[in-house]
């Protein structure tokens, strides 16, 4: 089942409480209202929009409220695997596995890594990179607006260094770039080939890439030729039955905090 409702409070419902008011107007019961609130599936509009949790909020004339209901998602649980492997006053270092979303849709939050962040440290977060659901590996949280600001610029400015594992298929040349456009944008992808095994006609990749366009290593890789193991999208995925094969394995760059350069490894 699946209720997309948008409605704005009128000045009869000014003081109702938000689980009470969605629960009549979708129909839906109002402890299903209330677990969809907790999941990030109810966001309000006032001044400024927020995903609303609390299911006793006193709603004001003019508020504007989205209930994005989908029964199926917010059954979902979360995939077991997420660690944390450094965590610091302004950033901490997670790995993400796969099947965790970066950040929450719509529908919910309580698939994504930023929310698990934000319930087990207790602190504020940004994101300020992405991975692709089906995609593990390393994820750089911040945790100040200031800190966010940085590292996003950072990140503009190629200073942090991500580095990628791929299984493909085929045998790919030693090394190469692809510098096909995506999207109508530049997009820049770097491969070193570590392994060939010849048995399965599969080789294992180091990938840099030096723009983030959306699914970037994946599409580039598919178009060469050499689609990523697993790949739902873009590849052959009945041939690997363990997920798409692509990992994001290291981070580096220079802490905000210690001033040097810092490395961490999956």
């Amino acid at each position: 089942m699946t209720i997309e409702l948008r409605h704005q409070v009128l000045p009869e419902e000014q003081g109702c409480d938000a689980a009470s008011l969605l629960s009549r107007l979708s129909e839906l019961p109002k402890q299903r209202i209330k677990d969809a609130m907790s999941k990030g599936a109810v966001v309000l509009k006032r001044k400024h929009s927020k995903r609303l949790r609390r299911a006793s909020e006193k709603l004001l004339a003019g508020d504007q409220l989205l209930l994005s209901y989908d029964a199926d998602i917010l059954s979902r649980t979360l995939p077991e695997g997420t660690l944390c492997l450094e965590q610091r006053k302004s950033y901490s270092i997670w790995f993400k596995p796969a099947g965790v979303m970066s950040q929450g849709t719509a529908f919910g939050d309580h698939l994504a890594l930023l929310r698990q962040v934000e319930l087990q440290l207790n602190k504020p977060v940004f994101l300020v990179h992405r991975l692709d659901r089906e995609t593990a590996g390393l994820m750089l949280i911040a945790h100040t607006k200031a800190a966010a600001a940085t590292l996003s610029k950072l990140f503009q400015q190629q200073q942090i260094n991500k580095v990628y594992q791929a299984w493909v298929a085929g045998q790919t040349p030693p090394q190469g770039e692809i510098v096909t456009p995506l999207d109508g944008k530049p997009a820049s992808t770097r491969f070193k080939r570590l392994v060939y095994d010849e048995k399965l006609n599969q080789s294992h990749l180091e990938i840099t890439i030096a723009t983030g366009r959306t699914h970037q290593i994946r599409r580039h890789l598919a178009e060469l030729g050499y689609p990523v193991m697993g790949d739902p999208r873009y590849g052959n995925n009945n041939k690997n039955t363990a997920g798409l094969q692509l990992k994001a394995v290291q981070l580096s760059f220079e802490c905000l905090e210690r001033k040097q350069q810092v490395s961490y490894t999956c």
